[in-house]
């Protein structure tokens, strides 16, 4: 194919994509108020499930009221007059992405298929189901533990001592919030997924990943920091743990991976 070919091809694959995110976007658009009520909103309520549970666990494993955070109290508030009405428009679109990931990563395969080999076709058996895990995976941690403990963070977090000051967010300003963190931790657990594609590339080895171990620590320490909007160390410790264990995690993966890819080179020699 030409490369004139080719973008014909991915404009037909943008299309489709862009129709399903619109239609699926629609569907949540219509039952905006009760997602808000019962799923933006909720972590920010204190009887939230993961306030609860958090709580439950710390009484039973005997350990008083460690893990139970406060309760808090944010009352959104608005200063446009389109403020509420373009809310929706990005809950709708957000959810939509969030809904419709599997279908879009099933369109990106569909595009990239025709210029794998056989081989490569079989490797990738599944990939589309591991993608979606690994994403979902991480949006669920993003929302219900760290979105509860930034939350709380910021609405108990006081500046001075001569109470003058009153948290009041934006309503754009906890939903930009809420989606930094559902989004950013999904992406972020995609990395066994990206070490599996690089080995098999052999763009990276185990020894590479063991020898910028350390370097990559520093990166996850940047990247949690970058995720969390609230600068305590609580809330950047929950996320960069899971990232350390996914790349300890992609270590084993790649070394299985490049051990498989030496058997076959020395079976085609």
């Amino acid at each position: 194919m030409s490369f004139m070919d080719h973008l014909e091809v991915l404009r037909w694959h943008l299309f489709r994509s862009a129709i399903v995110l619109i239609v699926v976007a629609i569907f949540v658009f219509v039952y905006v108020d009760w997602i808000f009520d019962n799923i933006i909103f909720a972590p920010a309520k204190k009887d939230f499930i993961s306030y609860t549970g958090l709580c439950r666990l710390s009484h039973y494993l005997h350990l008083g009221d460690s893990l139970c955070m406060p309760p808090i109290d944010i009352q959104l508030q608005g200063n446009t007059v389109s403020g509420p009405f373009m809310s929706a428009i990005s809950i709708s679109f957000i959810g939509a992405i969030v809904i419709a990931f599997p279908y879009l990563i099933w369109e990106v395969w569909k595009f990239v298929k025709p210029a794998l080999s056989a081989k490569e076709i079989k490797y990738a058996t599944g990939s589309i189901g591991w993608v979606s895990l690994c994403f979902f995976t991480g949006a669920a941690f993003g929302y219900f533990l760290l979105a509860p403990f930034t939350f709380n963070f910021l609405a108990n977090f006081q500046l001075g001592h001569l109470g003058v000051y009153k948290y009041m967010p934006t309503l754009d300003d906890y939903i930009d919030t809420l989606t930094s963190l559902i989004l950013g931790c999904g992406i972020a657990f995609e990395l066994p997924v990206l070490a599996y594609v690089l080995s098999k590339l052999g763009l990276i080895t185990p020894a590479f990943l063991k020898e910028y171990r350390k370097y990559a620590y520093v990166v996850i320490l940047i990247v949690a920091a970058v995720i969390t909007p609230s600068p305590d160390w609580t809330s950047q410790t929950i996320v960069a743990v899971p990232l350390i264990i996914l790349y300890e995690i992609s270590i084993v993966i790649s070394k299985r991976v490049d051990k498989q890819r030496k058997i076959e080179e020395a079976q085609w020699d």
